[in-house]
């Protein structure tokens, strides 16, 4: 898609990186092999998106659930923001690029909190796109933990429960970091499935779903920009005529 190509960019595009373990079965590797080319795929992405114009990108890096999977392969994900950020915040503050961080910080291994909070400190007065990294992330979660604050404001006296409304909530949703740009305008998962996956549930009420059936590794600039194409030709109407 040639660079000057106008386009309806979306503000907040989100993506779900889908497929790295896949990829690295296919070709009889360990799977730790597909999660270091998905860190590649990461910075193709991000630089596009960057030059594209998008606000916000936000990456669901690591679900609350993926706790569940082995330890070695927990561990080696917990590895993964330490070297990617050692290895690309160079670029990252070439291109103006701002890193942001949604999640729970309970359970991460202490240096990966401190890689990450070191790239967020060193490109915090970044005025560029943000590239915001759902880490030991998961939705429900996230509005459990959204309804226990407004609750206890509700119980000081603070907050009337009449006076609760859709802003409240979004108030005390981790993605309020990223506003006016926190709910998301294009959605797009790798690898073929079609689901949600407990990532932004109240941030994608309104979003476009773009599918694509490559692997992780295999996203590209290009893949993206087929993304932003197809989401140039919609039609949003936000429950109106």
């Amino acid at each position: 898609m040639a660079k000057n190509l106008e386009l309806n960019i979306p503000d907040h595009v989100a993506m779900i990186m889908d497929g790295n373990g896949r990829w690295a079965e296919q070709r009889n590797k360990p799977r730790k092999y597909g999660h270091e080319e998905g860190m590649e795929a990461v910075r193709r992405v991000t630089m596009r998106a960057s030059d594209r114009g998008v606000k916000v990108l936000t990456l669901y890096a690591f679900s609350t659930e993926n706790w569940k999977r082995p330890p070695q392969e927990v561990h080696f994900l917990m590895q993964l923001p330490i070297r990617f950020f050692d290895k690309f915040v160079p670029e990252l503050q070439e291109r103006n690029v701002k890193v942001n961080m949604i999640g729970f910080e309970e359970n991460v291994p202490s240096s990966t909190k401190k890689a990450i909070k070191k790239a967020m400190d060193e490109t915090k007065d970044n005025t560029g796109m943000v590239l915001n990294f759902a880490f030991n992330y998961g939705s429900r979660s996230e509005i459990v933990h959204a309804t226990k604050a407004i609750s206890k404001k509700v119980l000081e006296g603070s907050l009337k429960p009449d006076d609760i409304t859709e802003q409240t909530v979004e108030d005390y949703l981790f993605t309020q970091t990223i506003t006016p740009y926190q709910n998301v305008d294009l959605l797009i998962r790798s690898s073929g499935e079609q689901r949600l996956s407990n990532f932004l549930l109240w941030q994608n009420a309104y979003s476009e779903f773009y599918f694509s059936d490559l692997l992780w590794p295999e996203f590209d600039g290009d893949v993206l920009d087929e993304a932003l194409l197809s989401y140039k030709n919609r039609k949003r109407r936000y429950g109106a005529l």
